[in-house]
């Protein structure tokens, strides 16, 4: 297995999470009003599994390797732009965050905030994912060994490890 595989999977339950995120906007749109716990819900979602674990596989694992290789300039363009669509998307569910506890204090327009970064994620994740998999990561496969895709294969287990242990010391430091 080449260390796209587990990228690509991962891509189907982010896109499953985006499906809902553009229903709920809907939803919200409709009724007015926000599922507030379905938000919360959201943001760690992408924070954590989205971003700190696939995202940082994709970085912190795949790019780096990557970077060391000789790419054409056309896939290191590519793979420059996937990284500034990571923090593009950082800074949008940041951004939904501050909407999201505005629309908790009652701050007046807040919740057109909150739909309009629910809509940017649900219009972002489908784009940025089809290039990854249809585009970067077939691309990039021409470029690693065999034994090179099996250390990260395996590193990249060690990273979804550690995961669990992160989220919970993160919790557990934010009380005291």
């Amino acid at each position: 297995m080449q260390p796209i595989g587990p990228l690509m999977i991962e891509h189907r339950l982010i896109e499953r999470m985006i499906a809902l995120i553009e229903q709920r906007a809907g939803r919200a749109v409709n009724e007015k009003t926000l599922e507030v716990s379905f938000v919360d819900a959201a943001v760690d979602f992408v924070r954590m599994y989205a971003d700190r674990t696939h995202h940082g596989k994709e970085e912190d694992i795949l790019f780096r390797e990557l970077s060391k290789k000789r790419m054409s300039e056309e896939d290191l363009r590519v793979m420059n732009e996937l990284v500034e669509e990571h923090k593009l998307g950082r800074k949008a569910v940041g951004e939904l965050v501050a909407a999201s506890e505005d629309y908790k204090r009652g701050v007046a327009g807040s919740l057109d905030r909150v739909i309009e970064k629910m809509k940017f994620l649900a219009q972002f994740y489908p784009v940025h994912i089809e290039k990854e998999d249809k585009l970067f990561f077939p691309a990039s496969m021409k470029y690693l060994s065999d034994s090179e895709n099996d250390g990260m294969l395996e590193e990249m287990r060690d990273f979804d490890r550690m995961m669990i242990h992160e989220k919970y010391k993160a919790v557990v430091k934010s009380f005291g």
